[in-house]
């Protein structure tokens, strides 16, 4: 099923039909790299292989899995490959993954050469619903988020929700935090919608992924270059980024999905948004119930809220060295660029880390 959003290209697999993508490779492509994981070359490419139709040469490109990963020393690598292999700028790259290989897929691709055609097929319901969609690519500047990268919409993007087959209930929760965001800078009946998700079946699950690409997409279309509007899709990333890097970062600490970073910056934030723009208690309250029940707390102590504060001044909606946030006046009505004091900081720290 072919899906267009503002302009981006989306093909929503039904019944396993991949003709979009098998048009979309009749476009007189010189070769075609697939990269993939070590996860998604065992879970999916034989999946996707046997859906492929194609004359043009393939080759299977492989890296690492984990964020680890997600740096320039695995870009020089995969850069190195497309070269060996004798790509040309009339290639195309499919990138096959979660969220950080479609980041570093994309970045790959829309810079090899000064850029060639790229597919995104995502594997995770993260992936899906964020990371594939909108542009945004790149990599991290050692444990610091996302610092180097461009902005470059795939090709086409294809989901087909038979990869989450493949899925842990921990990385299914970490892109439903992605889909909680969506309803709460954008939608509130989405918000709420939500809230009945397990009793929900793998077709109300499409349905649910398009809604969110669509609020996403809207989004994206009006500001692709995040100078305003798209500021808003970092709720929770502010506090979640900073907090997932410490963790990734510290060797006796368990690595956080970003989903399950991103709950915690949302909830603090929200706690935030109830102090400076006077969101109501009763939101407050039903949002911190329903992250809690989904993400229970992690324990972060004083000193890791100290290091956590400390790379907050690396986030990239930073102007003039003041830390931005986005917050909210009410679901749905989201308030960009908001200057927070540090004490507010420690008392969302407080809050979160006390909430029963």
């Amino acid at each position: 099923m072919k899906i267009q959003v503002n302009s981006q290209a989306i093909s929503l697999i039904k019944n396993d039909d991949y003709k979009q993508v098998n048009s979309f490779l009749e476009k007189g492509f010189t070769k075609i790299g697939i990269l993939v994981d070590t996860n998604t070359h065992q879970e999916c490419l034989p999946r996707l292989l046997a859906r492929l139709h194609t004359e043009t040469p393939i080759e299977i490109i492989e890296i690492p899995a984990g964020e680890q990963e997600k740096e320039l020393d695995t870009c020089i690598g995969i850069w190195e490959s497309l070269s060996d292999l004798d790509f040309d700028r009339n290639s195309l790259l499919i990138n096959l993954g979660g969220g950080v290989l479609t980041d570093i897929g994309g970045f790959v691709a829309a810079t090899f050469k000064r850029g060639i055609s790229f597919i995104n097929i995502p594997t995770t319901l993260l992936a899906m619903v964020d990371a594939a969609v909108g542009g945004k690519t790149g990599v991290n500047l050692g444990a610091l988020k996302n610092q180097i990268g461009v902005i470059e919409p795939a090709d086409l993007v294809v989901i087909d929700s038979s990869y989450l087959q493949t899925l842990s209930a921990q990385e299914m929760r970490s892109g439903l935090a992605e889909m909680l965001k969506h309803g709460l800078i954008a939608d509130e009946a989405y918000w709420r919608e939500l809230g009945s998700l397990s009793e929900k079946g793998l077709e109300d699950l499409d349905d649910l992924i398009v809604h969110s690409i669509q609020i996403k997409s809207e989004i994206v279309a009006q500001d692709p270059h995040e100078k305003g509007l798209r500021k808003s899709l970092n709720f929770g990333h502010t506090l979640g980024h900073a907090i997932e890097s410490h963790f990734l970062a510290s060797e006796d600490k368990p690595k956080l999905l970003h989903g399950e970073a991103v709950a915690i910056g949302m909830l603090m934030e929200s706690y935030i948004s109830s102090e400076l723009l006077d969101l109501p208690p009763q939101r407050l309250e039903e949002i911190s119930k329903r992250l809690l029940n989904l993400y229970p707390r992690v324990a972060i102590s004083s000193g890791d809220w100290k290091q956590i504060l400390d790379l907050l001044k690396y986030d990239k909606k930073n102007k003039g060295g003041r830390i931005n946030f986005v917050l909210l006046s009410d679901i749905g009505d989201p308030r960009l660029d908001c200057a927070v004091t540090p004490e507010i900081l420690e008392d969302a720290y407080k809050y979160y880390t006390s909430t029963e």
